[in-house]
């Protein structure tokens, strides 16, 4: 089954980027560019909901609109990713 979900990918002072899934809370992970930020992020997410599923827990569907609050807001991303299981 795939899943997509929303993700924000917000630059790094120190290089790389780190990403989180705001439908998904708790689930975020980093990588040096954005190409591997977004595979990093593919793979959380399917980890992430692999989990609930053995755990009988609910599935949450993505968020239909996101804020985000950042001093940097050109250092910031936000893309639709999906995740196979």
């Amino acid at each position: 089954m795939r899943y997509q979900y929303t993700i924000v990918l917000e630059r790094n002072e120190e290089g790389g980027y780190t990403v989180t899934v705001p439908a998904l809370k708790g689930c975020i992970t980093e990588g040096d560019t954005l190409t591997e930020a977004i595979a990093n992020a593919q793979e959380a997410i399917a980890c992430y909901l692999e989990s609930l599923i053995q755990h009988g827990e609910p599935v949450p569907p993505d968020v239909s609109s996101i804020k985000v609050a950042t001093a940097r807001l050109s250092e910031v991303f936000i893309a639709k990713v999906a995740a196979a299981l």
